[in-house]
């Protein structure tokens, strides 16, 4: 949990100031560059989705804003000041990973207990209804679902009514009603003026969400961006239909770069879309259930990591 200050004195950044920021970050362990050079702000009312494999640096990037690392080089802040004060963390709710909680603790003495430590929490009623809690209130926390926990664990990042919100890998192990009952909850928020900086592997996820998308790769920003310009960076279209052309004839063609087929359906990546559905359907006149999808953001995901893999 984190320790939250009682004061009353806040610092507000001027309008348009980032929440949360690293400018130029760097940080090393041992020979190992975790960052380099990494530019990543936070505004108010918007969710920021930050990317990468295993290893890519999004750990220590949020370690770095919450004051939980220091920067060996480059700088940190958290609504103007320095990431470990108490006044910046008291105004900032954070769902890690690791939930730390004390395990024998009822769902409702744990949440009663981290509203007490805000001086304007939301009620008790609220966050149950936010976090999707209903009917888990006289359970033991260590008796409880990873998902539940989760659930949990989002519930007591967001009771004290942050203005900034960090998510980290927020729906993990959480089935797909839950996961997106999660998803309005964050839109509330952030309707509310809340700024989140979310990771995730799931990539439909940060499609869904995010304002805007920063990828790392390797410890430095390879992209960032709304959605449509991360999507941007592969042109190539995805064909889908039914048919009885054979995937082996449609690889020969110019413009497409595989085809494959799922049962009764050819699907077909193509560099241009219109060229390769003309021929198509000149080869096949029966056939139905024509997609034309535009690369989505795993796609250029892999896209953009994989452009960064040494010769």
């Amino acid at each position: 949990m984190d320790i939250i200050a009682r004061s009353t004195t806040t610092t507000t950044p001027p309008a348009g100031s980032p929440l949360a920021s690293l400018q130029g970050a760097g940080k090393r362990y041992g020979a190992v560059a975790a960052l380099e050079g990494v530019d990543l702000a936070v505004r108010a009312g918007e969710v920021v989705s930050l990317l990468g494999a295993n290893g890519a640096g999004k750990t220590t990037a949020i370690g770095l804003m919450l004051g939980l690392l220091q920067p060996g080089a480059g700088s940190a802040a958290l609504f103007g000041q320095p990431p470990g004060t108490l006044e910046a963390r008291r105004r900032t709710g954070v769902m890690l990973q690791d939930g730390g909680l004390h395990g024998d603790l009822r769902v409702e003495e744990l949440l009663r207990l981290t509203c007490s430590y805000y001086p304007r929490p939301r009620s008790f009623d609220e966050c149950v209804q936010l976090a999707g809690l209903e009917g888990l209130r006289g359970r033991r926390y260590d008796r409880l679902s990873g998902g539940q926990q989760r659930r949990v664990q989002f519930a007591l990042a967001v009771c004290g009514r942050p203005e900034l919100l960090f998510l980290d890998e927020p729906t993990t192990g959480l089935d797909i009603q839950a996961r997106q009952q999660l998803w309005r909850a964050v839109r509330e928020l952030v309707a509310e003026g809340c700024g989140v900086l979310l990771t995730t592997h799931y990539l439909e996820e940060a499609e869904a969400l995010s304002d805007r998308v920063v990828v790392l790769d390797r410890g430095r920003v390879v992209a960032e961006g709304s959605v449509s310009a991360i999507r941007a960076h592969v042109a190539q279209r995805r064909i889908r239909c039914a048919t009885s052309i054979e995937p082996e004839r449609v690889r020969a063609w110019p413009q497409v770069l595989s085809a494959s087929r799922d049962s009764d359906r050819l699907e077909v990546v193509a560099v241009t879309a219109e060229p390769v559905v003309r021929r198509l359907l000149h080869a096949d006149p029966q056939l139905s259930d024509l997609e034309v999808l535009r690369a989505g953001l795993a796609d250029a995901f892999i896209h953009l990591t994989r452009e960064q893999d040494p010769a």
